[in-house]
């Protein structure tokens, strides 16, 4: 008997997600997963390559006749569902739509420097700028949507969106799922799959046992790291990885007067120990961080200082800054630290082990954990000593502006530990208005040095996408950005449950440890099928 699934459209993928998007607006959705789907559903002007760097993809090819003006020429082959053909004009309202204040798209203040965006004609469109803004090309990656569309609700999200990408939308429910289907006139290559129906799936065993059913096909950034070396051994499911983009940090208040010292953040910098972190605790789903760029990215240097874990030097630096251990090796501390986490099991867990750590210098470590959106709350408004969050996906190296500059301290940005430093602030702000590529790199070489010296936040990790497949699933690949992009070119083989594992296939296999410049991995296997919800019925 073949593997079906008669609750699931014949020919639709199913991926699993611990938690759904709020909303598939490009306007205002900002959270990971609407970005990593929305990928398959719209196309914006350009698009990221494998180094973070913008390439054409609704546009052909733009030029920049001054530092102030962008001009796009569009393709002429895509089209919203029904047939209607995107033009300048959508264009033009997908972008007015995002600087309209009544609309309060969370997405406004990355286009505060435009100034305004015209039609030249039915494929042309040209942006001025109020003053040279180099980041300005990772906001034209914005999704782009229907003008006749945003006529009906222009200052509000829309519930259903329709883009002109390689799927189209068919249902979204933002607790239980999303569902689309084949946009068979899709003009980069129609998808070799039916559809793909992404389903909310909040408890992690939960998915696991449904992906090794086969109700699930796809899994990804969705696992606990413990759950590796099951995974490992189950012939039914294939580990892909893959170096990601996102970076977690610790985050210090530098209002704090111990914690405004470089010293001390020196100090706590040599007392994690990284290594010890991603392969016990994340089981080598990641790898020790020296900044916010990953390696490969256009602009990385790499020539920064370094902290390996060093809790002699940790502890000599605390001694320098007068924060002397009272009674050597004994139980009383140097001084407490707070640090604020979430509820979730594993972010408890690396708090444990960094309170182990730090104790080891004669600090100690109050964890404190709440629900995540009190966390962030306080986060957000500067209540905090110690925090660790992680930025998903960068593309741009103007986070060191966004994260570092002394003007960016929240509401208006996100340096959120309230650091200040006049070299800092004059490079970031030099380099947002150079357009010059290799200028910039060299002026971002010296952000990370120095940044590195003063450490703003501890860079802790680069996370690794890890993504678990069913054998039936073919052709997905792991992105940087963990996008669900290279479901388009995916496909599906029937599998007879009766018959044997035809062993390994070549691929990417998910390895013991995970080195950063080397992610190759394979596996293979059998999977029972059963029926998933109706969720989309």
């Amino acid at each position: 008997m073949s593997c079906t699934r008669p609750e699931l459209p014949a020919g639709y993928v199913a991926v699993g997600l611990d938690t759904g998007p709020l909303t598939l607006d490009p306007r205002y959705a900002t959270d990971a997963t609407a970005a990593q789907i929305g990928d398959l559903l719209f196309d914006g002007l350009t698009s990221v390559d494998e180094r973070q760097r913008r390439a054409p993809h609704l546009a052909v090819a733009w030029e920049t006749p001054d530092a102030l003006t962008y001009v796009f020429h569009l393709r002429d082959d895509f089209h919203f569902p029904g047939g209607q053909p995107l033009t300048a004009a959508d264009v033009k309202a997908t972008y007015d739509s995002v600087l309209d204040e009544r609309a309060g798209s969370p997405k406004q203040q990355a286009l505060a420097p435009l100034r305004t965006v015209e039609v030249l004609d039915a494929h042309t469109v040209r942006f001025r700028l109020q003053a040279p803004f180099a980041p300005f090309l990772d906001a034209t990656g914005l999704g782009i949507l229907s003008a006749r569309q945003l006529a009906t609700t222009p200052t509000r999200p829309l519930d259903q969106p329709a883009g002109t990408g390689p799927f189209t939308l068919t249902r979204f429910l933002p607790d239980e799922g999303v569902l689309m289907a084949r946009n068979t006139g899709y003009p980069l290559g129609a998808p070799r799959v039916a559809g793909i129906a992404f389903r909310v799936v909040p408890d992690a065993m939960t998915r696991l046992l449904e992906l090794k059913r086969g109700t699930l096909d796809l899994v990804q950034n969705a696992i606990e790291p413990d759950a590796l070396p099951w995974l490992r051994r189950q012939p039914g499911i294939m580990l892909l990885a893959g170096p990601g983009t996102t970076v977690q940090y610790l985050g210090m208040n530098l209002r704090d007067a111990r914690l405004a010292d470089v010293r001390v953040r020196r100090a706590l910098a040599y007392a994690i120990d990284r290594r010890a972190i991603t392969d016990t605790v994340l089981k080598q789903s990641a790898v020790p961080a020296t900044g916010l760029l990953v390696p490969g990215h256009w602009a990385y240097d790499g020539q920064g200082k370094v902290y390996p874990y060093n809790p002699t030097r940790a502890k000599r630096l605390l001694d320098r800054a007068g924060y002397r251990d009272p009674d050597g090796d004994g139980p009383r501390p140097r001084f407490h630290l707070s640090y604020k986490t979430s509820t979730v099991e594993l972010r408890r867990r690396v708090a444990e082990v960094l309170q182990q750590q730090l104790a080891h210098i004669g600090i100690a470590l109050d964890i404190r954990a709440y629900e995540w959106a009190t966390v962030y709350g306080d986060i957000k408004r500067g209540n905090f000593q110690l925090y660790s969050l992680a930025w998903v996906g960068i593309e741009d190296p103007d986070i060191y502006y966004l994260t570092c500059h002394s003007s960016q301290t929240p509401p208006r940005g996100s340096n959120r530990g309230a650091f200040a430093d006049p070299v800092i602030d004059r490079l970031t702000t030099r380099a947002r208005a150079t357009v010059d590529v290799d200028q910039r790199r060299r002026l971002y070489a010296l952000v990370q040095r120095r940044t590195a010296r003063l450490l703003p936040v501890i860079p802790l990790w680069w996370t690794t996408n890890v993504a678990a497949i069913n054998r039936r699933l073919h052709g997905f690949t792991v992105r940087p950005n963990a996008s669900y992009a290279s479901l388009k070119d995916a496909w599906l083989e029937a599998v007879d449950a009766t018959s044997p594992s035809p062993g390994p296939r070549t691929g990417l296999l998910m390895p013991r440890r995970l080195p950063y410049d080397d992610p190759s991995w394979c596996a293979a296997g059998l999977a029972k099928c059963e029926s998933p919800p109706r969720w989309w019925r």
